[in-house]
């Protein structure tokens, strides 16, 4: 379970990485104007990526 976990992170890793490295004003943008919403609404909106990346892993999940 250690090298799914590990792989995982590599993936959002991966992915998180792109913004900056391909659009990095438009990425230095978003994180600005993300910095000026509510904390309601940054937890609303982490809380719905966390659902998504639950329900993912769960349609993911190896079943036996």
């Amino acid at each position: 379970m250690g090298k799914e976990l590990l792989l995982a992170i590599g993936l959002v890793l991966i992915v998180e990485g792109f913004g900056p490295m391909l659009i990095p004003n438009k990425w230095r943008n978003m994180v600005n104007e993300m910095s000026q919403l509510p904390d309601t609404t940054l937890r609303r909106i982490g809380g719905c990526l966390v659902v998504a990346g639950i329900v993912i892993a769960y349609m993911m999940w190896p079943s036996k």
